[in-house]
């Protein structure tokens, strides 16, 4: 482990100049010996055998919901405090499947279940600074890896979970559960073919007040890295569903962002109400915005707030040169033939919206092989933010079981991340234009366009 945190710091350093009045970043050569892991294929496994770290708010459900998933074993369960280990172990008796190697106890008692030989895929679900760590011990060790969004804060953590996937040829996902949800898989597959023209801009988010959460997080680690850290730190439920639309790696990449935010107005008054001391050093803003354009010439509007009461959304939004479509407030869709249906100035508004039935039958036009009925209800019935986690994990363990390549890769892990260490870069250098880095090292077109299939 010592080895791999030198490695860490000494050859994933990452170095930033100024040219142009844009701030640039360098992109580490391909060490010797590595390919890339676009479309990797690797050997079917029988049965894929999970271990699980992290047993806390996301791990402790990831355990229930793995016992539906067909091909699937939780062989391993891993956790700092042991009761919760305990706790989970029981869930695996309730559901009269075979229980599984304990371990925990210890702050790295993790590195066991890593080195188990009765583990495949190691997923991962504890705090943000101990995502990549784990990560690259266990793909060290022979094992693939899910980790819990976001896999990685900076971009030395990128570089080395992209490098070690390339090395060793394990899978590197990040279980990015919005991908899935119901909404933005019929959106991906209609815009793929062609309902909305072209697709020229996309907008996402995460607005989440978490007043009511702060206090659930083990040693409260997720406001202590908000008092800490400035920048879009949590971008990718909104930005994962986006660039798939897009295609980014598959067609298009990310070129540059620039990024603003408000004040923390509202941090460190959380931050005192929480620990009962004065926080004049708090970082995170109560807004963060993030403008990103592409290499084709799209556009991109991120955004994160965890601080004030805004309802929840996650913004998504697809701009096409023939329609649009949102999901919050409400799910709607707009095409071209019925936008203006009436003239004149006063006539704003009048585009023909499709939602409720007339958007199911719009959908149907386009279906996502995901979205089978008897297999959408499976999925709302085992759960998991209405279902999405679910055709996660189903997912997940259908292409490992099957040796094909997963639908979101070491790339993408590493493009809906940089968003975090990137934003911060251009909000400490005056809001500057930051060059966004090609993770893929100039492959970012080879593959073409994006699918859930089911197909080799």
């Amino acid at each position: 482990m010592k080895r791999i945190l030198l490695a860490l710091a000494a050859t994933f350093m990452t170095f930033s100049c100024v040219q142009k009045n844009v701030i640039s970043v360098d992109v580490p050569e391909r060490p010797a010996g590595q390919e890339s892991v676009l479309g990797l294929r690797t050997e079917p496994l029988d049965t894929v055998r999970v271990g699980i770290v992290g047993l806390g708010m996301r791990g402790v459900s990831a355990v229930d919901r793995l016992t539906y998933v067909p091909d699937c074993r939780v062989t391993a369960l891993c956790d700092i405090e042991m009761p919760r280990v305990e706790r989970s172990a029981r869930i695996l008796d309730s559901r009269g499947v075979p229980g599984a190697q304990l371990f925990g106890g210890e702050a790295d008692s993790w590195k066991q279940l890593c080195e188990s030989e009765d583990v495949d895929l190691v997923y991962i679900c504890t705090d943000w600074l101990t995502h990549t760590p784990i990560a690259l011990y266990a793909m060290e060790c022979g094992k693939h890896v899910a980790i819990e969004v976001p896999a990685a804060n900076t971009l030395e953590e990128i570089w080395a979970l992209i490098d070690m996937s390339e090395r060793t040829r394990r899978h590197c996902m990040m279980l990015e559960n919005c991908v899935y949800d119901f909404f933005e898989m019929s959106t991906l597959s209609m815009a793929q073919a062609g309902v909305f023209g072209e697709v020229i801009h996309v907008e996402g988010a995460y607005h989440h007040c978490l007043d009511p959460y702060w206090g659930e997080y083990w040693n409260s680690w997720r406001l202590e890295y908000n008092k800490d850290h400035r920048g879009d730190v949590y971008p990718t439920h909104g930005i994962g569903p986006v660039c798939q639309v897009l295609g980014i790696h598959r067609g298009d990449r990310m070129k540059t962002l620039v990024s603003m935010d408000t004040k923390p107005f509202n941090g460190p008054k959380i931050y005192e109400l929480k620990n009962g001391v004065p926080c004049p050093d708090f970082r995170n803003a109560d807004q963060t915005s993030t403008l990103i354009r592409t290499e084709k010439g799209k556009t991109m509007l991120i955004q994160h707030d965890v601080m004030t009461p805004r309802p929840y959304d996650r913004m998504y939004q697809v701009v096409g040169t023939d329609g649009y479509a949102g999901k919050y407030p409400v799910e709607l869709y707009c095409l071209r033939e019925n936008a203006g249906l009436e003239a004149g100035y006063d006539a704003l508004g009048t585009e023909k919206i499709y939602s409720g039935n007339e958007l199911r039958e719009l959908q149907k036009s386009c279906p996502n092989p995901l979205m089978n009925p008897e297999f959408v209800e499976v999925a709302k019935m085992v759960g998991g933010h209405g279902g999405m986690d679910f055709i996660m994990d189903y997912r997940l363990i259908y292409c490992l079981h099957n040796g094909l390549p997963l639908d979101m890769d070491v790339y993408d892990m590493a493009e809906w991340c940089c968003i975090s260490d990137l934003s911060r870069l251009s909000l400490e250098n005056g809001s500057m234009p930051v060059e966004i880095p090609d993770f893929t090292r100039g492959e970012w077109d080879r593959l073409d366009g994006y699918s859930y299939s089911f197909a080799e």
